[in-house]
């Protein structure tokens, strides 16, 4: 069995930023987040954790903290998709970086008989917002200060992301082949 997703970026509409990707319905809760890592173009970075409508809704389905802090409600490397996902325009809330809080919306499009075994994008839109940029705020503050060349700090956040003289960051960039290389070698 195979599960399509659509996954969404909340509180993000210009641009918008999503994924369609299909998952085997026998992944982890942990090897999904490792699909949502790769297809958006998240580094790896910050803790996790799924639930049903985020932030005080349970299960809340993440890692063990080594420590026994906050403990979750399921393992996220032991719980399987399938026992989660039981039919089609169910959603779920996948929460990346608790610090930045990218909440994405996870809608279980299709549940589809063929069986796959590894995972594969279908469709996206729009480029992932750069690691500890504040959020879906400091993101949107950071597009106007990539794009005004008289703002104070045009320079200096060029520089920081890596953006050449008359480079520009491109809100709808997507490459969906490198995506699919590194879903197939990676997972």
């Amino acid at each position: 069995m195979t599960f399509q997703f659509k996954i969404q970026l909340t509180r993000l509409s210009k641009p918008s930023v999503w994924r369609r990707v299909l998952v085997p319905a026998n992944y982890t809760f942990d090897e999904l987040h490792s699909v949502i890592q790769i297809s958006f173009g998240w580094e790896f970075s910050h803790l996790y954790q799924f639930s049903p409508d985020g932030y005080g809704s349970h299960p809340i389905i993440a890692l063990p903290d080594d420590e026994g802090w906050d403990e979750p409600d399921l393992d996220a490397g032991k719980t399987k998709l399938k026992t989660i996902f039981t039919s089609e325009k169910q959603t779920y809330v996948y929460i990346y970086d608790f610090g930045d809080d990218w909440i994405h919306k996870i809608t279980l499009e299709k549940i589809l008989t063929e069986k796959i075994t590894s995972p594969k994008c279908l469709k996206g839109k729009g480029k992932c917002p750069p690691e500890d940029c504040g959020g879906p705020w400091g993101y949107m503050s950071l597009l106007e200060t990539f794009n005004n060349p008289s703002h104070e700090e045009y320079h200096e956040i060029r520089e920081w992301y890596g953006l050449n003289e008359g480079e520009t960051w491109d809100v709808n960039e997507f490459d969906m082949e490198d995506v699919n290389v590194m879903l197939e070698e990676d997972i």
